[in-house]
């Protein structure tokens, strides 16, 4: 019997060791796991066949076109006879049970937890990825688990997750796999969050926004020219995402990691704060993350809280509610303030929730409106 089988024939429980923090399941796979499974592989849902076999994939905005026996850009669909495959189907490399402030999500059920998932891959090349030690490899160079969806969101009810977070890697990579996941999860009752660069088609996206609850989209910079030089990919496509998710009226944060010397001019911020305010609306939270050197990107210092405040405070003056300052413990930028009167909302502290203000979407304090999902 095939460990999915068996899996799924005892109810889908895997077996979980400290999941307040790593979750580590008891059907590892070895580093060789994927490629040689064929039989786990499962059909693509964004692609158009080709002569000669070959394939387009339509997921992303790379629409990479991809011969007999190749994979695309991000290494984890791949062309075999005509037919396009997900290698990573049911296959996480990652498993924790995280604050959703970790995500970060700061207006999304505060306080509560998120089982948060990953495959390997991903469709661009940050050259400061956090994570590039699984975003920038293939199927079988690390070793994944058998996890299908009824076995995630089991899982999730388990340890009393109130969202699923598809997180660490980029889910876009994983669209079919999160999608069936999500779908399961919300008849369980257990919602789902997408944490991604935005880097997707409109379609797959409109899917996605049928199952999901909150997406957080990674802007990684205002300027092509930074997609160009640090990201390999395009900012406009993320902004199209952006706009579509909003109409869809999707509960939407944006980060933005900010890089000295690289994506920190204040003219630029300030034009994306006023993009923000035009193109979305002023109730959009956005993070300025401190960034600390990591992967390619090791010769620049971590970003001074002086150039997050300034950052924080260009976003405040142009009318954004709801600015914030990520990875640094204690500031006080990382509370929700009432942009009514300016009590505080939300007290955290790092991704601890001290207190939380706000009954039925509203302030306590003078009955504001609070943007946001609460509990």
């Amino acid at each position: 019997m095939r460990r999915r089988t068996f899996l799924k024939k005892v109810g889908g429980t895997l077996l979980l060791a400290g999941c307040n923090s790593a979750c580590v399941l008891s059907t590892a796979k070895g580093a060789a796991g994927n490629d040689e499974d064929e039989a786990s592989w499962v059909e693509a849902r964004y692609y158009e066949k080709l002569p000669f076999k070959r394939v387009k994939c339509t997921l992303c905005p790379r629409e990479c076109v991809i011969d007999n026996l190749e994979t695309g850009y991000c290494g984890v669909r791949t062309n075999r006879d005509g037919v396009y495959y997900t290698l990573v189907y049911g296959n996480p490399v990652t498993l924790h049970n995280d604050p959703i402030e970790k995500k970060p999500l700061f207006h999304f059920l505060p306080g509560t937890m998120a089982f948060s998932i990953a495959t390997v891959g991903c469709n661009v090349n940050c050259k400061f990825c956090q994570n590039w030690e699984i975003s920038q490899v293939g199927p079988g160079q690390v070793p994944s688990y058998d996890a299908p969806p009824e076995v995630i969101v089991n899982n999730a009810k388990r340890y009393g997750s109130s969202s699923i977070a598809y997180t660490y890697t980029e889910p876009v990579v994983f669209t079919e796999y999160m999608y069936d996941t999500a779908k399961l999860g919300r008849q369980r009752g257990v919602r789902s969050v997408m944490i991604t660069n935005g880097y997707i088609n409109p379609q797959p996206m409109i899917d996605l926004c049928g199952v999901l609850d909150a997406v957080k989209v990674d802007l990684k910079a205002f300027t092509q020219k930074f997609y160009d030089e640090m990201v390999t990919g395009e900012l406009q496509p993320v902004l199209d995402i952006l706009e579509l998710i909003k109409k869809m009226g999707m509960w939407t944060e944006i980060v933005y990691l900010v890089i000295p010397t690289k994506n920190d001019d204040p003219g630029e911020i300030r034009e994306m704060a006023q993009w923000i305010k035009s193109d979305l609306d002023t109730e959009t939270p956005v993070h300025f993350s401190r960034y600390h050197p990591q992967y390619l990107v090791k010769n620049i210092s971590p970003t001074p809280v002086s150039t997050l405040r300034k950052c924080h405070d260009i976003c405040r003056g142009e009318g954004l509610n709801y600015v914030y300052i990520g990875n640094v413990p204690g500031n006080e930028a990382e509370k929700t303030y009432c942009p009514q009167c300016n009590e505080v909302v939300v007290d955290r502290i790092g991704y601890t929730i001290r207190a939380v203000n706000i009954v039925g979407g509203r302030c306590k304090n003078c009955g504001g409106s609070i943007a946001g999902v609460w509990i």
